[in-house]
């Protein structure tokens, strides 16, 4: 062994950076964090890896837009005056 190593290279957590992955901080409702806690002991998986699945699903099948207040309001009008006298 050396008697002094030289660190000033060196980079601190894990030697392999995992490729793909990003460590982020969030807040999440309690909620919602039990539910995903939930469903993944039941599936035998981690929660955040349920997590992170439920974001793919969504961001690769993009909805429809959501209905607006304004959306429905027209579409009531326009089916009630079809339908009346």
């Amino acid at each position: 062994m050396r008697k002094e190593y030289d660190f000033s290279k060196g980079k601190r957590g894990a030697v392999i950076p995992s490729k793909g992955k990003t460590r982020i901080t969030i807040y999440l409702d309690d909620d919602i964090l039990a539910n995903f806690r939930e469903q993944a002991e039941t599936a035998g998986i981690g929660y955040q890896t349920l997590i992170n699945e439920a974001l793919k699903k969504h961001l690769q099948c993009p909805s429809e837009q959501p209905l607006t207040q304004g959306d429905l309001r027209r579409i009531l009008r326009e089916e009630l005056s079809v339908r009346s006298p």
